[in-house]
């Protein structure tokens, strides 16, 4: 899996972010093209520490995302249609410039990360080392990409 710390992961998200436009359709979900920018934002400003993830866990609910978290990095595409969790549901109108560049901005501000070593405990899958941050951020980016042909 290709990673948002490397030049080139960086580059391809990038390139295939200024391949759509406010026509572009999902070819899966419900989400348009204005509103998958917005929720792939989300993501990103809970990895930058911009917004947090309230999630309450109890014991058994902690042990089974551990057992997804490989999913989140590997090599496997995400397939589609994968439930969203409510706090990433995104079904308010958006301005499609707008959220293009707030994404935009906040793949370079993650990118620019790359050397950091510390980082904070996510909220539901606990400790991820950089490598594997770099690669989640992609493989998530990647899944939207996807699901709009791009």
């Amino acid at each position: 899996m290709n990673s948002i710390f490397t030049n080139e992961g960086h580059k391809d998200i990038l390139e295939r972010i200024n391949k759509l436009n406010e026509t572009s359709h999902a070819n899966w979900g419900k989400m348009n093209v204005s509103q998958m920018f917005k929720h792939c934002q989300k993501a990103l400003e809970i990895a930058t520490e911009k917004q947090e993830l309230n999630m309450k866990m109890g014991f058994f609910k902690k042990l089974l995302m551990k057992s997804f978290k490989p999913l989140m990095y590997n090599d496997k595409p995400w397939r589609k249609n994968v439930q969203t969790p409510k706090q990433f549901v995104i079904t308010d109108t958006y301005e499609f410039n707008a959220e293009k560049d707030n994404l935009v901005n906040l793949i370079n501000e993650f990118a620019a990360k790359k050397e950091q070593t510390e980082w904070p405990e996510h909220p539901a899958f606990g400790h991820f080392t950089p490598e594997q941050r770099g690669k989640m951020q992609y493989k998530h980016l990647d899944h939207h990409l996807r699901q709009f042909g791009v």
